[in-house]
């Protein structure tokens, strides 16, 4: 691919340390390395951790949904599409997309739900992935990729203004809310 990496020595020992997985992309990965053969279409649902600092949008673990679909001729505008789809599904009735930059897709892109309380909150982030994660694989096929920050979600959905809420052990708070 003519990508130089990191630029840094790779090592077993370090490679083999275990380590809290912050994103699900390896799974979409390990997929595709077994599903090579055009249509392909995966989903995932895992549990993520973040170095983040904790307050009313961010937690340092979270529920995450990704998402590939692989085929000659799919494109960013299958992409954004789709994600417009699942937006006007969940009911978010206002979604609007910002370039960005991960790592595995190019061009990369984020896209962000207007909650009622706290304005714009990013909520997924997708792209194309990049040759450098599909040639390795065998594959010759465009693939696009997204991943869904499914507490986010909840949030929106459930007019909650802090994060934290949705985990809480607060039993009149759940009934309160008509959670529990």
């Amino acid at each position: 691919t003519g990508s130089k990496g990191w630029g840094y020595k790779w090592s077993r020992e370090v490679a083999s340390r275990p380590i809290l997985r912050s994103q699900t992309t390896s799974v979409s990965v390990r997929y595709l390395s077994q599903h090579k053969t055009p249509p392909v279409k995966a989903f995932c649902l895992s549990k993520v951790f973040r170095p983040d600092v904790i307050d009313s949008k961010h937690m340092v673990e979270f529920c995450q949904l990704d998402g590939i679909m692989g085929d000659y001729g799919i494109n960013v505008r299958h992409l954004l599409g789709i994600l417009n789809e699942f937006a006007m599904q969940l009911g978010f009735k206002e979604i609007k997309f910002k370039p960005s930059y991960f790592p595995f897709t190019e061009p990369s892109i984020e896209a962000y739900v207007k909650h009622p309380a706290l304005g714009w909150i990013e909520c997924l982030g997708s792209g194309l992935f990049r040759p450098e994660v599909t040639k390795p694989l065998g594959i010759d096929f465009p693939v696009i990729a997204w991943a869904f920050g499914i507490d986010r979600l909840a949030m929106i959905r459930l007019g909650v203004d802090d994060i934290r809420e949705l985990h809480t052990s607060n039993l009149g708070m759940l009934r309160e809310k008509g959670w529990f």
